[in-house]
């Protein structure tokens, strides 16, 4: 009996069958192309990675300069806040020492080194502050100009991230929406204070009725864990805020609060590192003279880094499940599509064009002729624009 015959697929020749076993039979490259062949895969796996692709945009869209530009301003905004909101709260602090105290630990744990016997400001420097008067009204324009340009700032930085023009929206109105943002994260900060001591109350009343020592090493890590989640609470509710209401992207939930409470988990461990990083930054002996400023400085670029490197991680996470944060109709999805596609055409003629100045220079008789005529329907037809297929070279 003769052997089976292999069977084939239909419309697959014997001759085919026969050049797939032999390319299954070949074997893989060894050696120096092996090697390379495999770093070549390694590399195009890691560019798959989330992270990498995250920094990829992050770095691609400016990430780094943005970031310096946005500290160099959160340093003047800061200063022009504390003196203002002191200057008109002043008064309503001081009788509320427990109020007061609060919030300037919680500002102190926002920007490490800003207030402080040692610190850029001096605590009784600051609390003792004049009522709103002349000084305190200069001030206050000086907080509207340096916190509406700083948040303007972050806005366009923002949107820059995720590939976005400037908004379209009057920008008086845009200005005063900035206003209204300022003063509404610095009542989250206030409220945030009143309920680090709501919880440090509540949690010294929970150790009072068990007669646990409110001065152990575990009731101060309890109370350590507390104030950190509540830091935690504000800062993810102002980064949200930050992402969503101040770039004004149409960020859908599912992708705004899993990046806001990255960005906060972030910037918990920055503030909780804060002094040794500051320090280490600082240690230069040069700068020993004002290595106050300069550590603030560089804790503002740390924490506007995180803010966009964050940003592009919620790009990156709309961008995976191709939703596009430009929001568009169908109608200017499409003309969006035909700008581009005439964009792209326009570069075609003008690559056709440089081509064809560079064979006219050589070019003799009749040839010349044709190109002379092919060159003069390219700059023609980009004058006025015309998006047509390129002419056929002669």
């Amino acid at each position: 009996m003769s052997p089976p015959e292999t069977a084939t697929e239909p419309g697959e020749t014997a001759s085919g069958v026969e050049a797939a076993k032999a390319d299954d039979g070949a074997k893989k490259p060894t050696g120096i192309p092996g090697l390379i062949a495999w770093v070549n895969r390694v590399i195009a796996w890691v560019q798959t990675l989330k992270p990498v692709r995250v920094f990829t945009k992050y770095g691609a869209n400016g990430g780094p300069l943005l970031a310096s530009g946005m500290s160099y301003q959160a340093v003047f905004a800061i200063f022009a806040a504390l003196w203002a909101g002191f200057s008109i709260f002043g008064l309503a602090l001081a009788s509320n020492p427990a109020l007061q105290k609060s919030l300037l630990d919680q500002i102190n744990t926002s920007v490490p080194g800003l207030i402080g016997p040692d610190g850029a400001i001096n605590p009784d420097t600051l609390l003792s502050t004049p009522a709103l008067g002349w000084t305190g009204a200069i001030a206050l324009v000086g907080l509207i100009l340096t916190a509406v340009g700083f948040l303007g700032s972050t806005r366009s930085a923002i949107r820059l991230i995720f590939g976005l023009p400037g908004p379209t929206t009057n920008p008086v109105l845009l200005k005063l929406k900035d206003f209204a943002l300022a003063i509404a994260f610095a009542v989250i900060l206030v409220i945030s204070a009143a309920m680090s001591i709501a919880s440090s109350s509540a949690l010294g009343w929970v150790f009072g009725l068990f007669g646990w020592d409110s001065a152990s090493w575990a009731a101060e890590g309890i109370a350590r864990v507390i104030g950190l989640l509540v830091v935690f609470v504000f800062d993810t509710i102002v980064l949200a805020g930050t992402y969503r209401l101040l770039s004004g992207v149409p960020i859908p939930w599912k992708y705004l609060l899993p990046g806001s409470a990255l960005a906060a988990v972030v910037m918990g461990i920055l503030k909780v590192l804060g002094s040794t990083l500051l320090g280490g930054a600082t240690s230069n002996p040069l700068l020993a003279s004002f290595a106050v400023i300069i550590g603030i400085l560089i804790w503002f670029n740390f924490i506007c880094q995180v803010v966009l490197i964050f940003a592009s991680w919620i790009s990156v996470s709309m961008a995976d499940a191709h939703f596009d944060p430009r929001n568009l109709t169908p109608e200017q999805a499409k003309a969006l599509a035909e700008q581009q596609a005439s964009a792209a055409q326009r570069e075609v003629l003008r690559a056709t064009r440089e081509e064809t100045l560079a064979e006219l220079t050589d070019a003799r008789g009749l040839r010349r002729s044709r190109l002379k005529r092919l060159l003069k329907r390219l700059d023609a037809e980009l004058a006025a624009g015309i998006a047509s297929p390129p002419a056929p070279r002669p």
